[in-house]
């Protein structure tokens, strides 16, 4: 298994550098952030966005992994996240990973419309969004109408460090998520139960994690890829609490995970109140023991 940190963009950079720096030396194996324009509990508090925020953990790093969990349809036209992202990938010389995900109403999307989209065409969107993403990284020069998004003749050069582009990170929980999470995934990332924000324990999570693991193997049955070639990532905050009470805790949760087809564990980076409350020596005594439990 592999291991990872959640760092919310709330603090001023002088601040933030310490993190991102302590989760390469931690020995994480990637560091991610959130893709808002605010956030729930964090609507009136300091909050800063993804790019400027990957770009000073890129300069600031060297090896570890660099991700968004996740970008959505509700911010941005896909030929600015696509230059962007290439962007970010030459700064970190090839250690981008972008999430992309369909998004929720809610703060980013009353902030810059006034119409709610539908279920249907959120989902509708989002398959546009993905795939016109993945030919802009992809292609010198992409021309693209669409029901929602539209690209004429955009020229990308250069393309991504990373060939044939960057790694793709796709939040998905339905059957058509799913499959494009088959087609263009090279992992595949989950919070546990859908649409749930309540707090539960880890326990609860695990059938739902076994059933989404095997719908994902069934849709990578459906676009005839193999599912061995999908890495399943688990972000575990609320919905997925008690993993990081105690390293025992932790490393408890991440065995049952793996037994459950996870491969990919991202903890919340701990924070002094909710939400995210909770102790920094844990994951320091966490990330003492990382090596031996990597790979199991």
């Amino acid at each position: 298994m592999r291991f990872g940190v959640m760092i919310v963009p709330e603090d001023r950079w002088r601040t933030a550098r310490h993190k991102w720096v302590r989760a390469e030396e931690m020995g994480f194996d990637h560091a991610w952030t959130y893709d808002h324009l605010n956030w729930r509990a964090f609507r009136a508090k300091e909050w800063f966005t993804m790019v400027p925020t990957l770009t000073a953990a890129a300069v600031a790093t060297e090896r570890i992994g660099l991700g968004v969990l996740v970008a959505s349809p509700n911010l941005r036209h896909p030929v600015h996240l696509a230059k962007d992202v290439t962007g970010l990938d030459d700064i970190s010389d090839g250690r981008i990973i972008l999430g992309l995900g369909a998004g929720a109403e809610g703060f980013d999307s009353r902030m810059t419309r006034r119409t709610a989209w539908s279920r249907r065409e959120r989902t509708e969107r989002f398959a546009e969004y993905v795939e016109l993403t993945d030919r802009l990284l992809t292609q010198p020069v992409t021309t693209f109408d669409g029901r929602y998004y539209l690209a004429d003749e955009v020229h990308s050069q250069p393309l991504c460090r990373q060939q044939p582009r960057v790694p793709f990170a796709v939040a998905a929980s339905g059957p058509r998520g799913m499959r494009l999470a088959a087609r263009h995934a090279s992992y595949w990332v989950t919070t546990g139960e859908p649409n749930r924000f309540a707090d539960a324990p880890y326990e609860e999570a695990l059938p739902v994690l076994r059933r989404q693991v095997e719908e994902l193997e069934k849709a990578c049955g459906e676009v005839g890829r193999d599912p061995s070639t999908v890495s399943r990532l688990l972000v575990a905050g609320p919905t997925v609490g008690g993993v990081l009470d105690s390293p025992a805790a932790f490393f408890d949760a991440a065995g049952r995970f793996a037994e459950a087809g996870i491969t990919d564990l991202v903890v919340q980076w701990p924070r002094p109140d909710e939400p995210f409350k909770g102790s920094e020596d844990v994951l320091d005594k966490v990330a003492e023991d990382l090596d031996r439990h990597r790979g199991a």
